[in-house]
């Protein structure tokens, strides 16, 4: 995921690709032409709040004719998204024609989140080994009993995180009284982390055996450059700027803490396994003996493996304009080339299209010390079910901001703003639900809500 809500004058307002302030230094740089002459200083702090839950309904799962009529797995998986404090800082240095510009801050992802109660892959799965592995068991010894759901339970977690830190440079010329052009770099450092586990216990009148148990600790981090080109049309109260964001290649490293799965008793040790073996060895001993379904699954946490987090290419093309001194407005599109993107198992081949946005805003300054503003924003994913999974799935949304600025002195300014996503639902419906032989369907929702407070400086 691409952020581009950095500083507070986007969250209140959305539009932003057009700005000749200090947030241009990551929105449109070569706008920074027009900016204020000598130094500046941007410092933004955001919190969010994100739910990301999954509603999974398989009516008569793990059904066994002339012996077991089925189990309904209908639950909702609440994933809770939280991070710290986000910030971002904004600098810029201009002496005539010429600005020297810099943004450091959170450029994809950003957060932490977790499943108390696991997510359907994980959990489905294990239900689904112990019952065919009771099946087959029951088919060489009758007396041998078919153990379903509700003859044990089952404790589950996962845990995420996704960071991606971005440090951006650019250098900005004036061409001439209407024209200005920016280059520029940014480096991305991914940081992140898979955990989790799936522990299946059998009821005290069976024993209380554990009957299955997974575990995982991954970790996955890698660096990645995007240069980056803009433009800039000024001409009174009129402003046209674009800007394209090259695709930045992020080829993470698992470093594999703990990647393992027990079963009445008997371990797999997979990381040990791979270690001996190699990656791919193991994956066909895996696939011949716990199925090709749970192989796949594995196969992005294996030692030393391999896992693409591209950020894609970015166009932006805005238009703002000022209608009076007080009243300015804004209008801007986003196109992301997610289609090219590289991402784990190739799931940008799954995308119907790159990302589509369309921003717009309107700012109005009550008089020389408050400014009042509000912004809306809609995303469209292209998304598919080949696309959408439990460790990764997006929903198209509407985005409303608003907030205000407070000039405290000609040199210093207060942001404060507030925005929320309003996202569609994502149902997902599957025949053979997760490679299963069951008809069943995820219901994908999300939520998410931030505040942020910002203060400028002018040197």
């Amino acid at each position: 995921m691409t952020n581009t809500n950095y500083h507070i004058a986007f969250d209140r307002m959305f539009a932003r690709g057009a700005s000749t302030e200090i947030d241009a230094a990551y929105s449109n740089p070569a706008g920074l032409a027009w900016g204020h002459e000598g130094f500046q200083l941007s410092l933004n702090f955001q919190k969010p709040w994100q739910y990301r839950n999954i509603e999974t309904t398989v009516p008569n799962y793990l059904a066994y004719p002339g012996v077991y009529q089925g189990y309904n797995l209908d639950h909702k998986y609440e994933g809770k998204a939280s991070a710290p404090i986000v910030p971002a800082i904004f600098a810029s240095y201009k002496k005539n024609r010429l600005v020297l510009s810099t943004m450091i801050g959170i450029v994809g992802s950003g957060g932490f989140v977790e499943y108390k109660d696991g997510i359907p892959m994980f959990n489905a799965m294990t239900m689904g080994k112990i019952f065919e592995s009771s099946v087959a068991a029951h088919m060489a010894n009758p007396q041998s009993p078919i153990i379903t759901p509700e003859m044990y339970g089952i404790d589950s977690n996962v845990k995420g995180k996704q960071y991606i830190y971005g440090g951006q440079l650019n250098l900005t010329y004036k061409i001439n009284d209407n024209f200005a052009a920016a280059i520029g770099l940014r480096a991305n450092y991914y940081d992140g982390y898979n955990r989790g586990y799936v522990t299946a216990t059998a009821n005290a009148q069976l024993g209380g055996q554990q009957l299955m148990d997974l575990q995982l600790d991954v970790t996955q981090r890698a660096w990645g450059i995007a240069p980056i080109v803009s433009i800039d049309y000024h001409n009174g109260p009129l402003t046209i700027a674009a800007r394209y964001d090259f695709r930045s290649k992020i080829n993470t490293k698992n470093d594999t803490k703990a990647l393992s799965v027990t079963m009445m008793g008997q371990q797999t040790d997979i990381k040990a396994l791979a270690e001996k073996m190699g990656n791919e060895n193991t994956l066909a001993a895996l696939a011949a003996s716990m199925g090709d379904e749970m192989a796949a699954k594995i196969k992005n946490y294996m030692p030393d493996e391999h896992v693409r987090y591209d950020m894609p290419s970015l166009f932006v093309v805005a238009v703002g304009y000022e209608f009076t001194k007080k009243l300015r407005a804004a209008l801007e599109y986003h196109f992301f080339d997610d289609k090219h993107a590289i991402m784990a198992d190739n799931r940008q081949k799954e995308l119907k299209h790159g990302t589509h946005e369309i921003l717009a805003g309107v700012e109005y300054d009550i008089n020389d010390k408050f400014t009042v503003s509000c912004g809306g924003q809609r995303t469209d994913y292209g998304l598919s079910d080949g696309y959408q999974q439990n460790t990764s799935f997006a929903c198209d949304s509407y985005s409303l901001g608003l907030g205000g600025a407070w000039n405290i002195s000609e040199k210093i300014r207060l942001n404060i703003s507030y925005f929320c996503s309003l996202y569609s639902k994502y149902t997902h419906e599957q025949q053979n639900y997760l490679g299963t032989a069951y008809p069943g369907k995820d219901v994908y929702s999300r939520t998410n809500h931030v505040i942020g407070a910002g203060i400028d400086f002018k040197f």
